[in-house]
């Protein structure tokens, strides 16, 4: 977008607006960051290199460096213009030091400045240097290096000049504050991922990555964008047309690119940004979107008599089933909810997408009809299953309503009928069925036995799921309907945990029963509803103690306190193996338990994820097993 790029002569002190002052980040970070675990740790990061990729949209900046540092830093450099050093003209301080220190100061205020930017409120290099134990940045610019070092949000001494330099950019190191997040190591899979991501979303960029502490590095550069990043999201499938469908328009100052290919599969991989930041939540342009691809296919249909008047139209079901797609937009003034900007809520932006992509999607099918032929075809079919898949509903409803309450026979129910307190175990067999009915709390904690293997949904449509008896029991359980259907407000357990023996069968079961949620039913996982739980691996005993033990690790801790000599030590492979009060008091009571929570932090991992392991091709299966065989550490055979 040739009109936003900023000069480098408009990016000065006086560029650097503050609308409040100090604000206790530190004492609130959830607030800025979103949460201090995992997620908010790799936040900071993200924060970083958002204000090096609005120097790239900005038209000022081509490399970009990353660095995970031996000593547990992380080092952030560009060849932007460099963040102003200048005293400010009204506040008498350094335009670097008011950035850093006070909260909502920053130049994306400024239209003249940044035209479009993912760094929208001024918080992002603030909260850094605020939940960091020490933050150090160098500056160069005007032909001079510049150096200031803070601690936990303060500086330690005034901005000084260390000498020459050549070129401009800025370098950030900062090191997070232990006393604020629970872990303070960085995951390199993590970071990579966003870099690549952040690689196709800015394709005149590379970013380049090194992790100092095994000795890894890449180099990130894609020319061609979202097509490439589509192409990635398809990579191991079979795709209905070999190049993804690219388009770009432009409506009013909105910039709109999407990128879209179809494969044989069931399920929407569908990737929305804003500014280059990942809107998981969706929004308005994810709204536009749905709407554009369902209004075009179905006018083209019908246009050339795929569809009868008479019919019913595609749904938007329809039309998404094996879509994979990536919506990039750029637009001035962006509403986000929240400062993790989650999800886009100006309004102008549904329409503007709408538009766009009816017209340009519209055009590119006219132009290639054997394309537009396949995916007509395609959503047709989908639309088929649909009407079964409706049908078997409508049956499961009417069998489950004759064979009383409509919940299914094999259900051990709870007492509680709120939602909030109620636990739903998902247990492998009859015989753990039967331990956990003994052990739970009845008042709150129901049981649900699982007999083998359900049916792996990567590969099914929703007419064939709902024709599988442990299926039709599971969702009638849980009460949110399945797809475009699904309700959390009828959700019958707030906790719905996957209880299965620690062995191969059970790992299997487990993906499977993930690979559902996911696939079918996010929301129960986005919104934090499925958990696993953890159940001990061993039971230690050395005369009238005993100690359970969750992992190797824990067995081998209390082997070195206790002594090996007179330790018994017996292994469970499966849940049924224990009595219903070891079970109960190791697994699933509250307070002695250990519950893992199941997130979806990165949905491009996850599609690639449950495509390996549960979809159709057999390769590229087999090599992610070798390349990952060495990190299995508990194999039963």
């Amino acid at each position: 977008m040739a009109d936003q790029v900023a000069s480098a002569r408009s990016y000065d002190a006086s560029s650097i607006q503050i609308l409040e002052g100090l604000s206790a980040v530190r004492k609130r970070p959830g607030m800025y960051i979103g949460s201090t675990d995992t997620r908010g740790l790799h936040h900071l990061i993200w924060e970083v290199v958002e204000n090096s990729i609005d120097e790239v949209l900005a038209g000022s900046c081509t490399e970009i460096e990353v660095r995970l540092n031996s000593d547990g830093t992380c080092t952030v450099i560009d060849n932007g213009r460099g963040i102003p050093v200048e005293e400010h003209p009204k506040y008498h301080r350094p335009a670097l030091e008011i950035v850093l220190t006070i909260l909502h100061a920053g130049s994306k205020f400024d239209k003249n400045t940044y035209k479009v930017s993912g760094g929208l409120h001024g918080v992002g290099l603030h909260v850094v240097n605020a939940l960091s134990e020490f933050f150090e940045v160098r500056v160069r610019r005007g032909g001079q290096e510049y150096f200031q070092r803070y601690e936990k949000g303060t500086p330690v001494a005034p901005l000084s000049v260390e000498g020459k330099a050549e070129g401009t950019g800025t370098e950030a190191r900062f090191k997070p504050d232990p006393t604020i997040f629970e872990t303070v190591i960085f995951d390199k899979e993590i970071v990579e991922r966003r870099l690549k991501e952040l690689s196709f979303l800015n394709p005149q960029v590379t970013i380049h990555f090194a992790d100092e502490r095994d000795g890894t590095a890449a180099t990130y550069h894609h020319a061609g964008g979202i097509s490439e990043f589509v192409a990635d999201l398809n990579a191991g499938k079979n795709v209905l047309f070999p190049t993804p469908i690219f388009l770009h328009a432009v409506r009013e100052q909105t910039d709109i690119e999407v990128a879209l290919q179809y494969n044989d599969g069931y399920n929407d991989t569908t990737l929305a940004f804003v500014n280059t930041i990942n809107t998981v939540d969706g929004g308005t342009h994810v709204a536009g979107l749905k709407s554009a691809l369902t209004r075009t296919l179905n006018d083209y249909a019908r246009q050339r008599n795929f569809l009868k008047s008479s019919e019913d139209g595609l749904t938007g079901e329809d039309v998404r089933e094996g879509l994979a797609c990536v919506l990039s937009i750029k637009v001035l003034e962006p509403q986000f909810e929240g400062q993790t900007k989650a999800k886009l809520g100006n309004s102008e932006v549904k329409g503007q997408v709408e538009s766009a992509i009816n017209e340009k999607l519209a055009e590119f099918l006219e132009e290639h009809p054997s394309v537009g032929q396949g995916l007509i075809s395609k959503a047709v079919q989908a639309a088929q299953a649909r009407e079964a898949a409706r049908k078997a509903r409508e049956l499961t409803r009417r069998k489950g309503l004759l064979e009383g309450g409509g919940l299914p026979g094999k259900l051990a129910d709870c007492h509680s009928r709120d939602p909030v307190e109620c636990e739903l175990f998902i247990v492998e067999g009859d015989s753990a069925g039967g331990t956990a009915k003994q052990g739970r709390d009845r008042e709150f904690q129901a049981i649900l036995p699982l007999r083998g293997k359900i049916l792996n949904v990567e590969k099914a449509r929703l007419d064939k799921m709902l024709q599988n008896e442990e299926i039709r029991a599971l969702l009638t359980a849980i009460g949110t309907g399945i797809g475009d259907e699904l309700d959390l407000a009828k959700l019958r357990y707030h906790k719905v945990i996957l209880m299965t023996d620690a062995d191969v069968d059970g790992s299997h079961i487990r993906t499977l029963l993930l690979t559902l949620f996911y696939r079918k039913m996010p929301a129960l996982i986005t919104e934090g509803y499925v958990y696993i739980a953890q159940a001990p691996l061993y039971r230690l005993q050395k005369g009238s103690k005993f100690q359970w033990a969750y992992s190797d690790e824990e067995r081998d801790k209390t082997l070195q306190e206790w002594g090996a000599k007179g330790v018994t030590i017996q292994r469970y492979k499966g849940l049924g193996e224990m009595n219903a009060g070891q079970l109960a008091d190791t697994t699933m009571k509250p307070g002695g338990r250990e519950l893992l929570r199941v997130t979806v932090d990165d949905a491009v991992k996850a599609n690639a994820l449950f495509s390996i392991l549960m979809g159709e091709e057999v390769e590229p299966r087999r090599q992610y097993i070798q390349e990952h065989a060495v990190e299995v550490t508990n194999l039963d055979i």
